[in-house]
């Protein structure tokens, strides 16, 4: 019992870990760079720097339409990626053993706890996907582009990459220990059963 709830927060901490790292990919300007010469610049999902080495000056997006296609997607389905990790991390707290919740109803909890992490999985291979998309999307542009300019994918790439693999193993962590620990129960219930039936039948 005590090895099952320490897997299963590990799993939740992992998780946990994934959701930040997508969070902190979110806002990071660097996922996608262009240089040419001397000058530099830099499109995050949400804003863009340009400028040298030296200096720069960053510039929100005023016109969503206006965007580049892969800025739209990536942030729509990263978004998305996120509220279902919102809800992912409610479940998981109210599946976990080391919680009271639901305490009175063990298969319910049990059942939110492979909910919630099967809703990790889904939002770290959606963050993995969309990531992995965007940097095909990146060598395409950079192919197409003239010589002198190299546009290429930035750091926030590989900590969206990151997140969504936490996300995912920590998902997994979660509902296999959830799945388990349903298991076990069900086998403890019958072999009482089995107990309480032979005892009367002695009687």
């Amino acid at each position: 019992m005590m090895a099952s709830s320490g897997l299963q927060i590990v799993g939740f901490l992992l998780s946990l870990v994934g959701v930040s790292a997508t969070i902190a990919a979110t806002f990071m300007v660097e996922w996608g760079k262009e240089s040419q010469a001397k000058h530099r610049t830099y499109d995050g999902l949400w804003m863009s720097c340009s400028g040298t080495s030296e200096r720069a000056t960053c510039e929100n997006y005023k016109y969503l339409l206006k965007l580049p296609i892969e800025v739209q997607v990536t942030r729509a389905l990263i978004l998305v990626s996120l509220f279902l990790s919102a809800v992912a991390l409610i479940v998981s707290i109210l599946g976990m053993k080391c919680t009271r919740f639901m305490d009175a109803m063990p298969q319910s909890k049990v059942k939110a706890a492979v909910c919630g992490g099967g809703l990790f999985i889904l939002a770290g291979v959606l963050t993995i996907i969309v990531t992995s998309w965007y940097v095909s999307r990146m060598v395409e542009v950079n192919e197409k582009a003239h010589r002198l300019q190299n546009r290429e994918f930035g750091h926030a790439v590989f900590v969206s990459w990151a997140g969504g693999f936490f996300t995912v193993l920590g998902g997994v962590i979660l509902s296999l220990r959830r799945c388990w620990g349903f298991s076990g129960s069900s086998e403890s219930i019958s072999t009482n059963q089995l107990l309480s039936t032979a005892k009367s039948n002695y009687v």
